[in-house]
């Protein structure tokens, strides 16, 4: 046990934040905090850091704060330095345990320095800048170098991916994954705990909960808690009022008034059991069906330059009906100028594009939530939908976290992230086909983003969106583009599968999967012509029919290991529902099929394995014979 706290209440301003709180840090564990703003976070890393002591309590068996040894403990805040006239290389120099330039100490500590100072963004020029001449943002990073070199017992880290690109946020989650020492975070980027962390605590109700595991995982015990509390408590409340009902039928009859009184005891005896917290984050069970379903191809375009006065780059794609599409790719690469003229507000530099028959966009970019209304949300949402009843209303917006007093307020009193969550609720409510999307998530809490998530994940449309969160990538793409050096690839895989590849790839640029969206838009063309047809047309050369002869070998195996995985998933899912929906499971007791369901669980993950490398065998095949 490197750190731990026992019991421990921290109350400042006469306000109660902490309250009888259990902490430990295990070795070399990697710790995220999670909670709602003013929960209580930033004070329990001050309570690690030293900054607040813990409250006075007789009751309370110990000191309250128990360590091994003396660990050394390093805490990045959101602050510049003090002395913002040293130069970088004397600020990090001043840190270094060896003074003598010739030492091998000395001589690792530089090279893993200049290390951390590029990986982090910067050049090695900017060694000799004044710390002045950096921004806020570049500060901190520089304070995050000086944190690493220093390599303390337990690292805090507040917010460390602000200000950070996503190359630069992959870089230091690498780093993260190989950091020797002990690391206590708070973030709200829920991709870079998810590549992070082992263990989470949620603080909530001034307590904390610890939840081994990643995010994802923390997320998902959290939902099976609450399940399972929630079962309990309505059973709990089932039997008192069973109990409340004999007492009330008996307590008047003489010949059973003592029955009725060790009823009435029983119900003063019930331990009662808390009622749950209701989740903050709304998950969607139903899927979200458009007015009307569109045609199979949503967009088309050939030889499309994209751009104002020039053209930024050229593409060439199609985009078939249900498709979920993340772009990727830097500042200025042109994403969002793809998104203007593919939902027509930026008319194309060349080339040509069309969308189908019955196609309805609904587009949604950063200047969207840009409303002013003295109208409630409520007042406001009704209108643009009046043939909705209150009751329906107050149920969809609900639904948008929009619940109760939310509903009432005005909408030109809401946030950013509040109004472009009304808009995005408005859009879907409007039932398009076709959803284009900048950016939907900016500025909004992680309760927000996660509802917002399940809704697109219900929706049954098409998406093309743009955003810089790479948890609601992971979550929402089914396959993404890649915008850069004025070419766009297609991977038609999911974001983390894109990761995945081209960390095992030599090169960032040589993934076997990724092909040209122009190729992939010629081989989807050609696959949808029946065969019948091409031969009576004879429109297909004998490079493109050797092409189709090659990946129909690919296909014949394919299709089997699809089915393959659709069959053993289906297992594996109906033996978990029927587990969970089992007496033994509500009860705690032992599932006696364990086993068997975590040996289906294996076969199952590897036939998903065999049909995800004959899904790349394929891919690799066109991309290699339509270079």
């Amino acid at each position: 046990m490197l750190y731990q706290i026992k019991d421990g209440t921290v109350t400042a301003g006469g306000n109660l934040i902490l309250s009888h709180i259990d902490f430990e840090i295990h070795g070399k564990e990697k710790i995220a905090v999670v909670g709602n703003n003013g929960a209580g976070k930033t004070t329990l890393l001050r309570l690690i850091a030293g900054e607040l002591d813990l409250d006075r309590d007789d009751r309370r068996e110990g000191p309250g704060i128990l360590c091994s040894g003396k660990p050394t403990v390093g805490y990045l805040k959101q602050q510049a330095f003090a002395d913002r006239d040293r130069t970088v290389w004397e600020e990090l120099l001043s840190s270094c345990p060896c003074p003598d330039s010739f030492a091998i100490e000395r001589f690792e500590y530089e090279r893993e320095y200049d290390t951390l100072f590029t990986g982090l963004g910067f050049s090695k020029a900017d060694k000799k800048k004044k710390l002045s001449e950096f921004s806020g943002g570049e500060q901190t990073k520089i304070a995050l170098i000086r944190h690493l070199l220093l390599k303390p017992d337990i690292l805090l880290l507040d917010e460390p991916t602000n200000h950070l690109d996503i190359e630069t946020t992959e870089w230091l989650e690498q780093y993260m994954k190989q950091y020797e020492k002990a690391v206590v975070m708070v973030s709200h980027d829920r991709f870079f705990l998810d590549q992070t962390v082992s263990v989470v605590y949620e603080l909530s109700g001034r307590r904390l909960t610890r939840y081994p595991g990643n995010y994802t995982h923390y997320r998902e015990e959290k939902g099976k808690a609450v399940r399972l509390q929630t079962k309990a408590y309505e059973r709990q409340q089932e039997e008192i009022r069973r109990l409340e009902a004999i007492v009330e039928r008996f307590k008047n009859k003489p010949n059973k008034a003592a029955f009725a009184r060790s009823k009435k005891k029983a119900v003063e005896r019930i331990v009662p059991v808390p009622r749950p917290e209701e989740n903050d984050i709304h998950m969607f069970t139903g899927p979200l069906e458009p007015a009307f379903p569109g045609s199979k191809w949503v967009f088309e375009s050939e030889h499309l330059k994209i751009g104002y006065d020039k053209p930024i780059l050229e593409i060439t794609m199609r985009i078939r009906r249900g498709q979920k599409i993340g772009i990727l790719g830097s500042n200025g690469a042109g994403k969002s100028t793809f998104l203007k003229t593919a939902a027509g507000l930026l008319s194309p530099v060349s080339g040509e594009y069309s969308l189908g028959n019955q196609i309805t966009i609904g587009y949604f970019d950063q200047h969207s939530s840009e409303m002013n209304s003295t109208k409630t949300v409520a007042e406001h949402f009704h209108d643009l939908f009046p043939s909705l009843t209150e009751k329906e209303v107050r149920s969809i917006l609900g639904a948008y976290l929009f619940g109760g007093k939310e509903a009432g307020k005005r909408v030109d009193l809401l946030s950013g992230g509040e109004k472009s969550r009304l808009v995005l609720a408005e859009l879907l409510q409007s039932r398009p086909n076709f959803l284009i999307l900048d950016e939907p998530t900016n500025h909004m809490d992680i309760r927000a983003k996660e509802t917002l998530e399940s809704a697109f994940r219900a929706y049954t449309g098409t998406i093309l969106f743009v955003s810089h969160d790479r948890y609601f990538l992971s979550r929402v793409a089914e396959s993404v583009l890649i915008f850069e050096d004025r070419t766009v690839f297609s991977y038609p895989f999911g974001y983390e599968h894109y990761l995945e590849r081209r960390r095992k790839a030599e090169s960032g640029d040589d993934i076997a999967a990724r092909m040209k969206a122009e190729e992939q838009a010629l081989i989807a063309g050609m696959r949808a012509v029946p065969k019948a047809e091409r031969h009576r047309l004879k429109e297909i050369p004998v490079e493109e029919a050797y092409l189709d002869w090659k990946l129909g070998l690919v296909l014949e195996r394919l299709l089997p290991a699809k089915e393959r995985v659709e069959e053993l998933s289906s297992c594996v899912e109906m033996m978990k529902e029927k587990w969970m929906e089992s007496e033994e499971f509500w009860n705690g007791g032992p599932w006696e099929e364990a086993g068997d369901y975590e040996r289906l669980k294996e076969e199952c993950q590897r036939a998903w394995e065999e049909w995800e490398a004959l899904c790349l065998e394929w891919y690799d095949t066109a991309f290699e014979e339509t270079m």
